[in-house]
């Protein structure tokens, strides 16, 4: 029998390490992955997305129970809907916002945190002025101040998204918009949930209906500070030193010419940018689709409202925080195409959970896995998805611009593309319109594709991993 052949304590020694090195490197990638979200300016991003996910509902659905409570008539709280406008064509005033500086704030505080403390302190006045009237006497007053609030929130969206982007690093960027998401949505919680308890506890404390009412809506108000204080707190991106030095040498008025226009000019003279835009536009449309109609899915299989939003808002939103986090360790873990790639096939591949759903009927507890499912791959997917629309905006003189035309040419799917869902579900049933909600992502993963094998993502994302 042959020998056993020897092996030196040194050569024992290598092997062990090279054991035990794909080990120790998957555990300290992951503690790489895990510390990004601890440095101070994701940190700083995280508590911005409170401040902007807090008074979406101040002017929303907080707003509607208020009225419904004070007696309103639905026909006029039905036209409320339109004191949404102002988040669609935030665009608009974006150019302002890239070209100039606030008086006094932009001069002690730096271009964009100027910006920030502006858009917050009108915010407060705004939430204050909406918490003092009263639905039951004017609702058209009610809607000057819906209407303002929702204005001086958009903005703040406006700032953040710019202030995000220039602030953070590539390969912090999925991290930070983890972070913003999940904050959002705590952000928004307070002013549903949060608030409507808060009016419960000032009612159960003596004050009268209008009297609980106003003092939630000034609570909310004070919530604000957390976003003054965060902005307090941060530095100015450096990236701001560049549009400072174009600011010192032209005038407001060409500032904004060229900011409008050029945001558009400088983005199109890009390599494949129309097909990127209907990349943008196309990558969500899987999720855009099936989102039209799956509140209608559920109550139609014989659910109840209240089973619904309690697997929506229980397991729902603890899915999409989970799903923002894994979303960011998948932007760090791989390149931006391939953490695309993934993002887009489990976003459609969920899908296939209602069509099961259909199939079953009524069964609470596929759908609480439906959900999740529907929920998490989402999240991951926007997480990955915003990091792109991130890298995309390269110029520090319309990062503003660009981004909130970017977002708005992704909200296409979900406004007008997925339109007519309702016809396809009719004609299919719901089983075959889940199926076809699944098949509408390929073709963004073509387009994305095609983007790869030309090269559009060489310079947008860090160094391949």
């Amino acid at each position: 029998m042959a020998a056993t052949p020897e092996v030196s304590p040194t050569a024992a020694g290598r092997i062990a390490t090279q054991v035990a090195s794909p080990v120790a490197t998957a555990r300290a990638s992951f503690a790489d992955t895990l510390a990004v979200y601890l440095k101070r300016r994701v940190l700083i991003i995280l508590f911005l997305g409170f401040s902007s996910g807090l008074p979406l509902a101040l002017s929303g659905s907080t707003l509607l129970v208020w009225m419904t409570e004070a007696g309103v008539n639905l026909g006029t709280i039905g036209l409320f809907a339109l004191v949404g406008t102002p988040y669609t064509i935030k665009f608009l005033w974006a150019p302002l916002i890239d070209a100039l500086d606030v008086p006094l704030l932009s001069r002690q505080f730096g271009r964009r945190r100027g910006w920030l403390l502006l858009s917050q302190l009108l915010l407060i006045l705004a939430i204050v002025f909406l918490g003092a009237c009263d639905p039951a006497v004017s609702p058209f007053i009610v809607a000057v101040g819906a209407l303002l609030v929702a204005t001086a929130s958009a903005t703040q969206d406006i700032i953040v998204d710019a202030f995000r982007v220039e602030s953070l690093d590539e390969s912090e960027q999925a991290a930070g918009m983890a972070s913003y998401v999940a904050a959002y949505r705590v952000g928004m919680l307070a002013s549903t949930a949060g608030a409507l308890f808060l009016v419960s506890g000032f009612q159960t404390l003596g004050l009268d209906h209008h009297a609980a009412w106003r003092a939630g809506y000034f609570a909310m108000a004070a919530l604000v500070l957390v976003g003054i204080a965060t902005t307090l707190a941060a530095a100015e991106p450096e990236k701001s030193a560049a549009a400072n030095e174009v600011h010192a040498r032209e005038s407001g008025l060409q500032r904004v010419a060229e900011a409008a226009v050029g945001a558009f000019a400088e983005f199109l003279r890009r390599d494949l940018a129309f097909v990127a835009l209907a990349f943008v536009i196309l990558f969500k449309f899987t999720d855009a689709l099936s989102g039209a109609m799956t509140a209608p899915f559920v109550i139609d299989l014989g659910f109840s409202r209240n089973e619904y939003a309690t697997i929506i808002k229980g397991v729902g939103l603890a899915a999409t925080l989970l799903g923002g986090f894994a979303g960011g360790f998948l932007a760090r873990a791989f390149s931006l195409p391939a953490s695309l790639v993934i993002g887009g096939i489990v976003q459609s591949l969920a899908n296939l959970g209602f069509s099961w759903q259909a199939v079953l009927g009524h069964n609470a507890v596929w759908l609480t896995f439906a959900i999740i499912a529907e929920n998490f791959t989402s999240a991951v997917a926007t997480v990955i998805f915003v990091a792109y629309l991130s890298a995309l905006c390269r110029n520090p003189l319309y990062t503003a611009t660009q981004y909130a035309l970017l977002t708005a040419l992704a909200a296409v799917g979900r406004t007008y593309l997925s339109s007519g869902a309702g016809y396809i579900a009719a004609a299919l049933g719901w089983a075959g319109f889940f199926a076809i909600c699944a098949v509408a992502g390929l073709p963004a993963l073509g387009l994305l594709a095609w983007l790869h094998h030309r090269g559009h993502f060489e310079g947008l994302s860090p160094a391949e991993k």
